[in-house]
């Protein structure tokens, strides 16, 4: 069963500007929360007991702070939708060139980083391949780690699922099921391994109580320099 369910799309005025609104319902969260997505869009989530004019009434009240999130959405630079042969996009934390390499074998060809990838074809849009190879290698790499983790931090971990969440990096069920999203491929190395260790000590505390920060601070004591490259680097889910 889906754990966020969207209850509809609406509008809320900011200073004149109509901004677009999901709102959504989570069995998860425990307050209102506000996101600006990097597409303008901004997702209101709802908690298991709260209402819908509660959430509005408390997205009206964010007026300011979404002004100037959407000041700071306009000052980034644009990120091509299209991934084509000189795009640069993000891998393991750096910013790689998508390069021809088709002298290299038989058939067309593209590098990125240390990985080469077969193209059907060179000049058309690259995207969903690349990110049907970087999907692969997360479903190869991350459950891997996790299992890793757990075993050195004496956790049991049921199950670990790799898959494309638009809103979260990963979360962890009650069972013991671990889902993470593959786009970490995508991040730094350290930043990888927070969100992984973030969802392992919920199978201690399920909750995001002092003592679940303590508990991801022993075991990833550098944490809180994954939490600001993520704030330094929106969007990355929204794409």
């Amino acid at each position: 069963m889906n754990e966020k369910k969207p209850v509809r799309r609406d509008m809320l005025l900011v200073n004149g500007r109509e901004i677009p609104v999901a709102v959504v319902r989570s069995r998860r969260a425990r307050r209102y929360v506000l996101r600006l997505r990097a597409d303008g869009l901004a997702r209101l989530t709802i908690p298991r007991n709260g209402s819908a004019s509660e959430a509005w009434e408390f997205a009206r009240r964010q007026g300011t702070w979404l002004e100037r999130q959407l000041q700071d959405l306009a000052s980034r630079p644009v990120r091509p939708k299209e991934w084509r042969v000189g795009t640069e996009i993000l891998f393991r934390g750096e910013m790689v060139k998508i390069e021809d390499r088709s002298d290299l074998k038989s058939e067309n060809t593209v590098r990125l980083g240390d990985q080469l990838i077969p193209i059907v074809d060179i000049s058309s849009d690259l995207r969903s391949a690349i990110e049907s190879h970087l999907q692969a290698m997360a479903k190869k790499e991350l459950p891997a780690q996790t299992l890793q983790f757990a075993a050195m931090h004496q956790l049991s971990v049921r199950r670990v699922t790799v898959r494309a969440q638009r809103s979260r990096w990963g979360s962890c069920s009650f069972k013991g099921v671990i889902s993470l999203n593959w786009r970490l491929i995508q991040t730094p190395g350290f930043v990888r391994d927070y969100i992984i260790l973030h969802e392992l000590m919920h199978l201690r505390q399920m909750n995001h109580s002092a003592r679940f920060w303590k508990e991801v601070e022993r075991a990833c004591p550098d944490y809180r320099r994954a939490k600001l490259w993520l704030k330094e680097n929106p969007g990355l889910l929204d794409r």
